[in-house]
């Protein structure tokens, strides 16, 4: 026999067992092309899974009394940040960079005031002021600064998070730049 049937050969008793092997098993394949395609969104859905498990252990370490906790998806283009009772800066999500030009780890410890300039509303903070002393949700449009000092439109929805004793442990702002 050549070397040439020989591994015709093999190779069709290689194939034979692999669909005997595959047939048993409920797998569907997926062509190459879709890990192109998976690949292009690889890191942030990395990013995403840090973020969602940062925010889970700060949940937990807080005992959130937070409903939306478990159905919280991390949208494209939305950053999440979470301040601690006094306003400080306890997480941001990764895509902070994106929006404002900081890296997560540049503003923790920071009040969200980093992002303000003598442009922004003055009426737009006394109502987000008004709101936070009520320990009410609340929702506006700011005018903030980028790190290198242009401004940008930054939609806020934010609520205070109170624990399973009814403290305020947190606030959590969901945010996205608009036109």
């Amino acid at each position: 026999m050549s070397i040439v049937n020989l591994t015709t050969s093999m190779m069709k008793s290689y194939d034979a067992a692999a669909d005997k092997f595959h047939s048993k098993i409920n797998i569907s394949p997926v062509p190459l092309a879709s890990w192109d395609i998976h690949s292009f969104n690889f890191h942030e859905l990395c990013e995403n899974g840090k973020d969602a498990i940062c925010i889970q252990n700060i949940a937990e370490r807080n005992r959130w009394s937070y409903r939306k906790i478990d159905s919280l998806s991390l949208q494209s283009g939305e950053v999440v940040v979470i301040t601690n009772s006094n306003l400080t800066i306890v997480h941001a999500t990764s895509n902070m960079v994106t929006m404002s030009g900081y890296k997560a780890e540049e503003i923790i410890g920071k009040t969200p005031k980093l992002f303000q300039g003598k442009e922004t509303s003055q009426e737009t903070l006394a109502e987000i002021k008004t709101a936070i002393e009520s320990k009410s949700p609340f929702e506006a449009v700011i005018l903030n600064y980028k790190k290198d000092g242009s401004t940008y439109n930054c939609r806020i929805k934010a609520e205070p998070i109170f624990n399973n004793r009814g403290k305020l442990v947190n606030y959590i702002a969901y945010e996205r730049e608009v036109a």
